[in-house]
Order: structure tokens, then C-alpha cells, then sequence
């Protein structure tokens, strides 16, 4: 009689694949294959907003495509990340009885200082790239406003 092993979902490969490759949905891949639809949304944000970067590039800041775009790449990226931390912080029975429910009490996760530590970088990363971001984005805007009240006083 042929036993068939059951595939056991490890968190800290989880929280290594949205810390080291963001926004491409792998994490989410990872747990529930390619039928994934938030991996495919995350996979194609990111591809969107390289290309929104490509844009303003081309366009030296001064495309709002370019800018939705590179937005969309941004919230795939910090969704990545925040996701790596939520499901890093989630008790490790919890994350057990929804991803592993049929595995032995041996082999219950047990989260280490390798999965805190994904949970930290990701926190710092998260938090350096939304405020690179915002820094941006608003000096852009305003930019954008002193060039437009410049040509009005002309």
C-alpha cells in the first residue's frame, strides 16, 4: 500500500521568498500554487510598474502613466512585505492549522530567529521604500506646482 507524503509548508521559506523577491508573488506561490490569483495580481503589478519606471525614464519624472504605473509596482512590493510580516508574526499552531493540517505533532512548525529576522528586514525594507517613495513622489508634485505657478505670473 503506497503512502503518500504530505507536502509540509515551512513559514520561514515563506517569509525568505517575500523578503528576497518582492512583488513577485512567490511566497504566494509557494503556499498555494499557480492558481494563486493575489501571486498572479502581485506578479503583474510589479511587471506594470517596471514599466512605469521605464516611462519615467524616458520622460524624466514627467508622466502620469508612468507614475500609476510605478504605483502599481510600489503597492506590489509593500504588499509583499506585509504579508511577509503578518504571516511571519502569525502563532506558529495558527499558521499549522491552516497550512499544514494534516501533518504529525513532531513536525509542527516551530519558528526561529531566521523567521523574526525575514520579519524585521522586511519592516525596515517596507518602511525605507515607502518613504523613498513618498519623498518623490510629493517633491514631483510640487515641483510640478511651482512650474505651473511660474508660467501663470508670466
Amino acid at each position: 500500500m503506497p503512502t503518500t507524503q504530505i507536502k509540509r509548508k515551512s513559514k520561514l521559506l515563506f517569509c525568505a521568498l517575500g523578503l528576497l523577491l518582492p512583488g513577485t508573488g512567490m511566497n504566494c506561490f509557494y503556499l498555494r500554487g499557480p492558481t494563486s490569483l493575489w501571486a498572479w495580481l502581485q506578479l503583474v503589478a510589479l511587471l506594470l510598474g517596471c514599466s512605469g519606471w521605464i516611462i519615467l525614464q524616458g520622460a524624466e519624472l514627467n508622466s502620469v502613466v508612468g507614475w500609476i504605473l510605478l504605483t502599481l509596482g510600489f503597492i506590489s512590493l509593500e504588499a509583499s512585505w506585509l504579508t511577509t510580516i503578518a504571516f511571519g508574526l502569525r502563532p506558529d499552531q495558527r499558521w499549522d492549522a491552516q497550512f499544514n493540517p494534516l501533518i504529525a505533532p513532531q513536525q509542527a512548525t516551530q519558528s526561529g530567529w531566521l523567521t523574526v529576522l525575514t520579519v524585521i528586514f522586511s519592516l525596515v525594507f517596507g518602511a525605507g521604500v515607502m518613504m523613498t517613495f513618498l519623498a518623490i513622489a510629493f517633491e514631483q508634485f510640487f515641483i510640478a506646482q511651482l512650474t505651473e505657478a511660474r508660467k501663470l505670473s508670466q
